[in-house]
């Protein structure tokens, strides 16, 4: 007899297996993601205190002197750790299903978009509403520019900079400015 628990369609997805995202456990913490997602959208600019309560409740990890403007969006929040000093400009977006790290004293620009989630090439599997999620890493002293999208599994090196507009599809080493859809190195910052 097997004495190994099965593990949940959480427990899958935090490990990166496929997993199914319309388990009940996981339906219902974006549910409770999407109400506090919607109390935070609607704070004004007088309202930093309900703001940092709400991002509280939110996030995994919660660094000092992060600001988030709104509207901002993500999956479950609870996947997500900010480091200090970070800051989202307005309408930012993080796909959290796996791991999303964030460094300390990092800008992100306005429209940036960070993905965990990605779906299996084969229609039979993707018809079965299996996916899998991939951890994105983001260094310290990090600036991302505008509408700028890391896709899963990415690690951003401490110090780089990404370009307005690129799509980031591999690891960015530290100390280097990446650009372009898919972004390169266009050159070190040393």
């Amino acid at each position: 007899m097997n004495d190994k628990k099965m593990k949940t369609e959480k427990q899958k997805m935090l490990d990166g297996e496929l997993y199914n995202a319309y388990d009940p456990q996981l339906v219902e913490e974006r549910k409770h993601c999407r109400l506090l997602l919607q109390k935070f959208n609607n704070t004004g600019p007088e309202d930093t205190v309900l703001r940092r309560e709400i991002l509280q409740i939110l996030f995994g990890k919660n660094g000092i002197d992060m600001e988030i403007e709104p509207p901002f969006f993500c999956d479950y929040g609870t996947n997500i750790s900010i480091g200090d000093k970070v800051y989202f400009n307005a309408n930012c977006v993080i796909l959290d299903g796996g791991s999303v790290e964030i460094g300390d004293n990092v800008l992100i620009a306005p429209n940036v978009q960070i993905y965990t989630a990605t779906h299996p090439l084969d229609w039979k599997t993707r018809e079965k509403g299996l996916e899998n999620a991939k951890p994105v890493s983001i260094g310290s002293h990090v600036w991302i520019g505008g509408g700028a999208i890391i896709l899963p599994g990415v690690k951003i090196g401490d110090r780089s900079v990404i370009g307005a507009g690129s799509v980031v599809t591999k690891d960015v080493p530290p100390d280097v400015l990446v650009a372009g859809n898919p972004c390169i190195v266009l050159r070190s910052l040393n």
